[in-house]
């Protein structure tokens, strides 16, 4: 079968970082998304047959990989059902006409309907010389699975833990995304309980297992997770806060729980099509280059425009009433915050810059881009936005008049903010725009000016005229030794 006609080839280089072992042959590769701070992993045999774990959407980072090392990909299967990205697993299985493998623990409601193979607690997958035994790891999700890896011609090697969102460097997977992000009343404290009993279980395994999570520091799916990609289990029960709880479940429960950020809006639409069955993207699609006048006449048709340029060159000229994100690592996070799915999207940004865009979008499944354009500067009625420095924020804060907001999250917040700002975050921005102020002046910053100039935009465009953009925000009021308050 020829992989490039089921799916796409890259463009550039892929915005992975890879690990690999290669002892008694078994291969052991790591790749890692860092606009959603995701890690997946291909196993191979001593036969060059894979398995591939928590595969990301844009699937041709597999298939060239598997291309490159002569592999032939035989399994596809994941931890549990995602809610911060959209799995590739249904379309790497597709494409490679590989034995898709899915949890069948967690009860009724946590049940795959995509044709698969189902996984249980204790069961072992085998591939030739490599060994990967099932175990039910529930907490973060019901289902949650852990798969731990053995190379049967090397048993003196430790055991490789896939962990998913169970276990990560330096944190554990928070148990509440199903009542925050899903609406299930009382469901953060079961799964808190159910995340302590897996962890007391986990914890019998041998102090040397390896462990290999699916997500690093700046995923919303833990409160404190590191940069590191690989930890042991000895380390983790000596340095991770968690598991110091793990004799007394109410303290654990409540160290769990608390101090958990705010999750993406998103994150609930994950979760459903996830164990739903879906359209399979199966090649890149297309995005037209649009005219000006099919840019202005899209407008009228209330397509949304997303301005992902620099904040700096967006200040200079906007088009009123699009959103800006800038398009950064976080783009895809901001965007499924704040934009709802059915939303047509214009994107702006530079050419070379667009395919890449538009990979971020489509791993949340975001893929309903009607076109792009690269320059404003023809559209007639630009808008520029007001940007203040520190020293007039000084002055300005001394008017009653003025209110002042901070959009950065709560925990920032409380962790230091410029005296007489209100804390309305990003996310709850436009829900709670009744509490600001339109007869008069509003000073809006956050950590380091992006989300400031996202926050700018959504007012924008809801019809407020006298927003001042402190644009250097927090980063650079610090940078001025100028004091904060806690």
């Amino acid at each position: 079968m020829n992989y490039k006609t089921l799916f796409f080839k890259t463009l550039g280089v892929y915005l992975v970082s890879s690990y690999t072992i290669n002892a008694q042959k078994m291969q052991f590769e790591r790749f890692y998304d860092e606009t959603l701070a995701q890690a997946s992993y291909i196993i191979a045999n001593d036969k060059n047959e894979a398995i591939v774990i928590d595969p990301k959407r844009d699937i041709d980072t597999y298939l060239d990989y598997a291309k490159q090392n002569g592999l032939t990909i035989k399994y596809v299967t994941e931890t549990h059902i995602h809610a911060d990205y959209l799995s590739g697993a249904p379309e790497l299985a597709k494409a490679t006409q590989a034995h898709l493998l899915l949890s069948n623990e967690g009860g009724p409601d946590w049940q795959y309907a995509l044709e698969h193979q189902p996984l249980k607690d204790n069961q072992i997958i085998a591939l030739g010389n490599v060994e990967l035994k099932v175990m039910h790891t529930p907490g973060h999700t019901p289902e949650s699975l852990t798969f731990l890896v053995k190379n049967t011609k090397d048993v003196m090697a430790p055991t490789k833990a896939i962990t998913g969102d169970f276990i990560f460097v330096g944190d554990i997977g928070r148990p509440d995304l199903l009542e925050k992000a899903a609406g299930q009343k009382g469901s953060q404290y079961e799964g808190a309980h159910q995340l302590f009993a897996s962890l007391n279980k986990f914890i019998k395994l041998p102090k040397n297992t390896e462990l290999w999570p699916g997500h690093g520091a700046g995923s919303f799916c833990g409160k404190s997770l590191s940069t590191i990609p690989q930890s042991t289990l000895e380390h983790e029960i000596a340095t991770s806060p968690a598991f110091q709880y793990l004799n007394d479940k109410e303290a654990f429960t409540q160290f769990i729980l608390e101090g958990q950020p705010e999750p993406p809006k998103y994150f609930s639409v994950m979760k459903q099509w996830n164990k739903s069955v879906r359209p399979l993207l199966i090649e890149m699609p297309k995005t037209q280059k649009l005219s000006m006048t099919e840019l202005e006449n899209a407008i009228k048709n209330n397509v949304l425009v997303i301005d992902a340029r620099k904040k700096e060159d967006v200040a200079k000229g906007f088009i009123p009433g699009s959103l800006h994100i800038e398009g950064g690592k976080s783009f895809a996070t901001f965007v499924g915050s704040l934009v709802g799915y059915n939303n047509q999207i214009i994107l702006v940004g530079n050419e070379n810059q667009i395919e890449d865009l538009q990979r971020k979008l489509m791993r949340i499944g975001m893929d309903n881009i009607y076109g792009y354009i690269t320059d404003v500067k023809d559209f007639k009625g630009l808008k520029t936005s007001k940007i203040i420095t520190a020293e007039e924020v000084q002055q300005l804060k001394k008017d009653q008049k003025i209110q002042l907001v901070d959009v950065r999250t709560a925990t920032e917040y409380n962790s230091g903010h410029i005296e007489g700002f209100e804390n309305i975050t990003l996310n709850s921005l436009e829900k709670n725009a009744a509490k600001i102020q339109k007869d008069a002046p509003v000073i809006i910053h956050c950590q380091s000016g992006v989300r400031g100039a996202m926050a700018y935009s959504i007012l924008e465009n809801l019809g407020y005229t006298n927003i001042l953009n402190y644009s250097g925000s927090i980063n650079d009021w610090s940078a001025k030794k100028l004091p904060l308050v806690k």
